[in-house]
């Protein structure tokens, strides 16, 4: 069994774990509570590994003065690269304690055993429990020479399913980042200059100081932050300064997104090609899907504290990557990272790369001004819409060669997006008022995330089935006014929808029944189950159907081609809008280390797939998003929530492959397969509004 890539870097028990003073032992792991309770996860499978109570054990999330390097908390990793890291490490440290407990006792370590932390010789219980050996153990031991994870069979139950260990004390007002207070702290607001590419070419800073509660103006080039005595004091002056201010941008010609996204002439690049798909014969079919820009459209906005003192800076944040956020500040401030400090504490959800890591350099770049306060920078909602990084706007057009006995013999995929990765490193720093500043370090054109690694823009371009010959090509647009970044799934959410509703638009013009259609073009044992389940669930319903404006369709994929998979069917009902009435999904993530954590993550992806597909859509004037409050930015009420049932197949015989992405894009697909049923044609033209539907019905025509 080969070891975690994360004990490469993190070799020793020291650098996983601690003793605390009341004999409770304190794990670190390098990843974050994002709200998807991955923390409660991987408490977990610690209790289960090292067989003792989850309330004996202390969970400490990311901080780079404490816990090791596990780069970035995304992609559906946290349990399966994280999680067993964490398993190598509670193992580790089990066969050490039964060592020393043997010795101590004067039996053999094979009789020994560890149940709920009491020590058990050939299977009796003794008087002694691990607690009771913890002064002999030796933290600078390597890992990998006395880990022994157990195998799937030898896993107790008893730990599943506990109680989020997050839930309680959010209930209870444990603060957020947004609540989290300190004596004697200011506060800061940054003026963001109307687009990405403006820089200030006036502003009155004499009269901007004499704001009332105005401490102090901070401006570095086209960056200006203000401090002030109270979070409404510092609003209203950003506020005042904004309207008063004169920026000019650096694009003169209006910029029509989508036109640049379907004109493009320049030869895309080949990601893959399996064969020429050109040169099998049998009949053509193609569609073409496209979203528009994507807010994160957290709740609670960008918010951050830093605290500036001779030799150190101290930082708190809800970034999703606190060791790269300081690699990136440490190279514009040309500093040394171990002056940094970067802690997390939770937001209000994450779903990608938001404004956290913007406004900590923001909270940084002002706290340097008033040395040894802490300094409170919580972004407007106008700044959330204005200044954070957007979800990727993109096309997708697919094509499906079929042959006369009705198989699919080519697949051809050709997409153009604009950037999915933008996030902050040593190497290509990416803050926002980075570029602002009178030494600016402009944004770096990050290269898209590889295939080998589950790619970016291209993710999930390539069939969830047997298809033949598959080609994918893409195109990434770098040079727009806008900025884009990584949200929840990257391109699969797009590249998903495309797919399905051609596989879709074929089955109906063959008059196949969808799930039969897509059985053919499986053998994978997995998917099969799951679409056999997902047919089996509805299909007492789905006949049941008849009534005018109700429509019912499927969606399907494997995350990445080799992480979860997960199919959902949904009803919607057509009239003035569209709504869903009724979700219904069946995953499988391999071992579900908790299976009610992970239905919580497939049940707010397709929530929040219903929100983007629906609703959701940037509104923007050809230089920066016009947004300012959520009247401009619809998303879905709670009262717009379908009935949901969620189904798990549970394989603890298998790895887990995590939850967090898997549903976004299938439940994308499934309502654009299921208005075509109510209405008789596809609408990818993302969202599905009226105007959408009103526009696809007219082009047909």
């Amino acid at each position: 069994m080969m070891p975690p890539s994360p004990l490469v870097a993190a070799p020793h028990l020291k650098n996983w774990l601690k003793l605390s003073e009341g004999k409770k032992l304190i794990f670190f792991t390098g990843r974050v509570e994002l709200g998807q309770g991955n923390t409660t996860a991987l408490l977990m499978m610690i209790a289960d590994e090292l067989d003792v109570l989850p309330s004996s054990i202390i969970l400490e999330t990311a901080r780079t003065d404490l816990t090791p390097n596990e780069g970035i908390t995304a992609g559906s990793m946290s349990i399966t690269i994280g999680g067993q890291a964490l398993r190598w490490v509670a193992s580790a440290l089990k066969m050490q304690l039964l060592e020393i407990a043997s010795k101590r006792l004067r039996v053999h370590s094979k009789d020994l055993s560890i149940y709920r932390g009491h020590i058990f010789n050939k299977g009796k219980k003794t008087e002694r429990s691990v607690t009771d050996f913890f002064d002999g153990l030796d933290l600078t031991n390597k890992i990998i020479d006395d880990a022994k994870p157990k195998t799937f069979g030898e896993r107790r139950k008893s730990f599943r399913d506990i109680n989020r260990i997050d839930l309680e004390s959010r209930l209870f007002g444990a603060p957020f980042i947004h609540d989290l207070k300190f004596d004697d702290m200011v506060y800061g607001a940054s003026v963001h200059p109307p687009s990405t590419h403006s820089h200030l070419v006036n502003l009155d800073l004499e009269m901007l100081k004499g704001r009332p509660g105005v401490i102090k103006v901070v401006k570095n080039g086209s960056f200006v932050g203000i401090i002030a005595s109270t979070f409404y004091h510092a609003k209203n002056a950003a506020s005042w300064a904004r309207n008063n201010g004169k920026w000019e941008s650096n694009f003169k010609e209006p910029f029509n997104l989508f036109e640049s996204l379907n004109n493009l002439d320049s030869e895309p690049e080949t990601v893959i090609e399996s064969r020429d798909v050109n040169k099998n014969s049998g009949t053509w079919f193609e569609i073409t899907a496209s979203r528009p820009f994507i807010y994160h459209g957290s709740i609670g906005p960008a918010t951050a504290i830093a605290k500036a003192e001779k030799d150190k800076i101290t930082i708190f944040t809800h970034s999703q990557g606190v060791f790269q956020l300081r690699q990136a500040i440490a190279k514009v401030l040309n500093t040394a990272e171990e002056k940094i400090c970067v802690i997390h504490k939770p937001g209000s959800g994450c779903y990608g790369h938001n404004g956290a890591d913007d406004v900590a350099f923001d909270a940084v770049l002002m706290a340097k001004s008033v040395p040894g306060r802490f300094l409170k920078v919580v972004w407007s909602r106008f700044d959330e819409f204005h200044s954070s990084p957007m979800g990727a706007s993109m096309v997708t057009k697919s094509r499906a060669l079929l042959s006369s006995n009705n198989r699919l013999v080519a697949f051809d995929v050709e997409l153009n997006s604009t950037p999915h990765t933008n996030r902050p490193s040593a190497n290509f720093p990416n803050l926002r008022a980075a570029g602002y500043l009178a030494n600016p370090i402009s944004p770096s054109r990050t290269p898209d995330v590889p295939v080998e690694r589950g790619g970016g823009a291209d993710r999930n371009a390539i069939p969830s089935y047997e298809v033949g010959g598959v080609r994918v090509r893409k195109r990434i647009i770098y040079d727009t006014p806008y900025r884009t970044s990584a949200l929840r799934s990257l391109g699969a959410y797009c590249n998903v929808v495309a797919n399905e509703a051609l596989l879709d638009s074929i089955a109906k013009q063959i008059e196949v029944e969808p799930i039969a259609f897509r059985l053919d073009h499986t053998t994978d044992p997995r998917a099969r189950e799951i679409l056999e389940r997902l047919d089996y669930e509805t299909k007492k319903d789905r006949a049941l159907s008849n009534e005018e404006g109700i429509g019912w369709g499927i969606g399907f994929a494997r995350y990445k081609g080799s992480g979860g998979y997960c199919a959902v069917m949904v009803k919607v009902h057509v009239g003035e809008n569209v709504s869903v009435t009724d979700a219904i999904s069946v995953s499988d993530v391999g071992e579900a280390v908790s299976s009610d954590g992970v239905k919580n993550q497939v049940e707010g992806g397709i929530i929040q797939s219903i929100s983007w597909t629906l609703k959701e859509c940037v509104p923007v004037d050809g230089f920066s998003a016009t947004a300012e409050s959520w009247t401009d930015y619809p998303i879905l009420k709670f009262s717009e929530i379908p009935n949901l049932h969620t189904i798990l197949i549970d394989r603890p015989e298998e790895k887990p492959l995590g939850a967090g992405e898997i549903s976004q894009g299938p439940t994308g697909a499934a309502i654009v397969n299921a208005v075509a049923d109510a209405i008789g044609c596809h609408v990818t033209n993302l969202p599905i509004t009226r105007d959408a539907i009103i526009g696809t019905i007219n082009a047909q025509d």
